[in-house]
């Protein structure tokens, strides 16, 4: 997915909320979009998932199935619970059957399962944010767009939510975040954006959570003059090895096994020599 020059007015000869986006969004990509209060970091969510249209610039291969989570959900809706994640399974494109079986799985998964046959207008706040994330992540999206999607969950439920985006990272897809907590996903993020003055900035400091946490070494041996497969989790740095066909990546700790697996699973196989962990960057942001 990609923006050129997207820009957003507040209303017709509004003022400008966002102006001169570039923004490309490849898979097996975390971003974190950072900024105070009142710089565009929600419009630029709703322009990332085709909520809102850009004033002027375009946006180009969103993917088929991408699903936004706001911070406040709406209730006001005929729905149970489970009602209503089998009927966004179903809009997603999974059968009756299976949709059906994803809601229970989710609710399950986020510690709402009592809650199930519950009118949406009757949970409390934290279980409709439940739903809001289960509904999110049910189908299985190639873009997950998060604004603020924690508030209001409990701690198991925020671990919970953390691990499905580690997963839909792994598993190909592209999540953006944003989050009032500066601990939250710390270290974790492949890419950081600051919102300031209308435009969007890459944030390569130590202060960003791209600069902080542990990152793996992976020594992998594979055909001789490969280059390691297209498109891996956690966009690792490598360079060449002394040995012909050895190649040393470098990625987060967090992505540190979907990397594994897929060296391991690429055609033909890449061999796994060595890993090792590294220590958090002190003296230079991470590359």
């Amino acid at each position: 997915m990609e923006l050129r020059g997207v820009g957003r007015r507040y209303g017709v000869g509004g003022p400008w909320v966002l102006r001169g986006v570039d923004l490309v969004l490849p898979s097996h990509r975390l971003i974190r979009v950072e900024g105070t209060n009142g710089t565009g970091k929600s419009t630029l969510l709703r322009l990332l998932a085709g909520i809102d249209s850009p004033t002027e610039g375009r946006i180009t291969g969103r993917p088929g199935r991408t699903v936004y989570v706001p911070e406040r959900f709406p209730v006001a809706l005929p729905f149970t619970a489970a009602g209503y994640l089998t009927h966004l399974g179903r809009i997603h494109g999974l059968r009756g059957a299976r949709a059906a079986a994803r809601a229970d799985e989710w609710l399950e998964r986020f510690g709402a399962a009592r809650h199930a046959r519950t009118p949406l207008s009757e949970l409390s706040k934290g279980t409709s944010q439940k739903v809001a994330v289960a509904q999110a992540l049910l189908a299985g999206p190639e873009l997950l767009v998060l604004d603020e999607a924690w508030t209001g969950l409990d701690s198991a439920a925020r671990t919970q939510l953390d691990l499905a985006v580690a997963e839909r990272v792994a598993a190909g897809g592209t999540v953006v975040f944003v989050d009032h907590d500066p601990r939250r996903l710390a270290g974790v993020a492949d890419d950081v954006y600051a919102l300031a003055g209308n435009a969007l900035v890459r944030d390569t400091g130590l202060n960003s959570p791209a600069g902080q946490g542990p990152r793996v070494r992976i020594v992998a041996v594979g055909p001789p003059g490969a280059a390691p497969p297209d498109q891996l989790p956690g966009g690792p740095t490598y360079e060449r090895g002394p040995a012909d066909g050895t190649v040393q990546l470098t990625v987060a700790a967090a992505h540190s096994d979907a990397l594994l697996r897929a060296l391991l699973a690429a055609r033909p196989p890449w061999h796994i020599h060595e890993v090792s962990l590294e220590p958090a960057t002190t003296g230079q942001a991470a590359s």
